[in-house]
């Protein structure tokens, strides 16, 4: 899941390589034949869901690596990830709700479920495991606002099997009775307080969720969790978060991916009062991929972490699911077909120390940044697709063709099209309903072997048709301005 800044790594298009005939993006040496075009239709009166936006992680530490790396380093990786203009322009960040000693804000167990707790800062847990400085940092610079945060397990105390790892229940829910009592409203009361922490930190939470993939017992922080005891803790968490007068909502559940999925969101919709509180379903892509609606299940839908964990592979196009094109081919899946209002990696960074696989999108090795295939999927959608957006109507017979578009609160439109096939794919947009006239212009910004979202010469709109020739195995996004009066 990362990428480092590869400076150099790609080559730079030259005059002969990119040529603009009559409004045509291409990549075909001058004089080459016109290529048939394949219609395709982009209409705006067909409306589908509205897009929070896109973005990763920081957990585990991974935030603490870029808070401590020299200041040239650090400013590249931020830029990688959040700049709009040059980087991904992610605008979602995910943040883990410690459990362990050092970094969880209750590190002393309390006498009984009912004692009074014993908190610390998130400034005395090295900023939260560098999470609080990356959140105000991210807001301050470039506005990033969404910053949301899972639990992985309770504090070990209030836990079946008194560890923060190897599985264990929150003691209290069904069918986990424990000794020392039912912690259920401590657990809510401890999520509660670090949701007002950030919030008295200015960076006040969009949601909090208090369980990850709780179908299993793993070596590290990991909770069990069945979807009915999940419905059953929500139903305490709900209104400790509604009685707190906090802006942060109750998400859940996390699912290791879309077949844990349905289970969970099921037991929710299934309990009036879970599913009254339960404003956003978020799970993840490991077991299986978003690739379908979920059933019965009318609210957001965001997935949160997906990643693969190959040797850092950096490529574009490589044949292997970590490659940029395959992550781009996943957006383009989970945001049609799943429905998705927000689309997440698993890091954003890391270090090859850590674990040196494609968990990241960026990969920090000593004073040396890359970026991966992967940023720039994502860079493709996340700049020109803002908080907001409405994914709107977008057709095409072409079997290689992919594409998406998004109307965005300003009024300008991007559309997103991804050519799969092993030649160039010339295609004439129809651009339906949107209010775009003879003359606008249409700025594309491509992605593939060569290139990482790299701006090309604008295209006119002609007759309401945008015509363009996509070089083979590219992603190239068309960001058209909002029309004015």
């Amino acid at each position: 899941m990362q990428k480092l800044t590869r400076l150099g790594a790609r080559r730079p298009l030259t005059a002969a390589a990119v040529v603009l005939v009559t409004g045509a993006l291409t990549l075909a040496a001058p004089g080459s034949p016109a290529l048939a075009a394949s219609p395709a239709t982009v209409d705006g009166a067909v409306h589908y869901q509205r897009i929070a936006g896109f973005g990763s992680s920081e957990a585990f530490g991974q935030a603490s690596i870029i808070e401590d790396a020299p200041a040239a380093v650090q400013q590249q990786v931020l830029n990688l990830l959040y700049s709009p203009a040059t980087g991904a322009g992610l605008t979602i960040l995910r943040n883990e709700v410690g459990a362990d000693p050092g970094s969880t804000i209750e590190p002393t167990a309390p006498a009984s479920p009912s004692a009074p707790p014993t908190y610390v800062s998130l400034q005395s847990i090295g900023n939260d495991m560098g999470q609080l400085w990356l959140s105000q940092t991210i807001k301050a610079d470039y506005g990033v606002r969404d910053i949301f945060a899972d639990a992985w397990t309770a504090p070990a105390y209030m836990k079946t099997n008194g560890s923060t790892s190897n599985g264990g229940a929150l003691c209290g829910v069904p069918g986990a009775t424990c000794a020392s009592g039912d912690w259920r409203g401590a657990y809510a009361s401890f999520l509660v307080h670090y949701a007002r922490d950030y919030a008295q930190a200015g960076v006040p939470l969009s949601y909090i969720g208090f369980e990850n993939e709780a179908n299993l017992a793993p070596g590290y922080d990991g909770m069990l969790m069945s979807p009915a005891q999940t419905a059953d803790f929500a139903d305490v968490l709900g209104p400790a978060l509604a009685r707190s007068g906090l802006p942060t909502r109750l998400e859940c559940c996390a699912t290791e991916g879309w077949d844990y999925a349905a289970q969970y969101a099921a037991a929710i919709e299934a309990d009036p009062e879970a599913s009254a509180f339960v404003r956003l379903f978020t799970s993840h892509g490991y077991t299986e991929a978003p690739a379908s609606p979920l059933p019965g299940w009318y609210k957001p839908v965001w997935e949160t972490e997906w990643s693969t964990f190959q040797s850092w592979d950096p490529a574009w196009d490589d044949g292997t699911t970590a490659s940029g094109l395959s992550w781009a081919q996943n957006l383009y899946t989970g945001l049609t077909q799943a429905n998705l209002g927000a689309f997440l990696y698993w890091w954003g960074t890391s270090a090859p120390t850590f674990n040196g696989d494609n968990e990241s999108l960026v990969q920090i090795n000593g004073s040396t940044v890359s970026a991966s295939g992967r940023l720039w999927a994502f860079a493709n959608y996340s700049r020109f697709v803002r908080p907001g957006a409405v994914r709107i109507g977008a057709t095409s017979a072409d079997g290689n063709l992919e594409v998406t578009a998004f109307r965005n609160l300003n009024g300008s439109v991007a559309i997103v099209a991804l050519n799969a096939g092993t030649g160039p794919d010339t295609v004439s947009f129809a651009l339906r309903h949107l209010g775009i006239a003879s003359g606008a212009r249409a700025r594309p910004f491509l992605t593939d072997a060569s290139s990482d979202t790299a701006a090309q010469a604008s295209i006119p709109v002609q007759g309401g048709t945008l015509t363009a020739t996509l070089p083979a195995r590219s992603l190239v996004t068309f960001d058209i301005a909002p029309r004015r009066a």
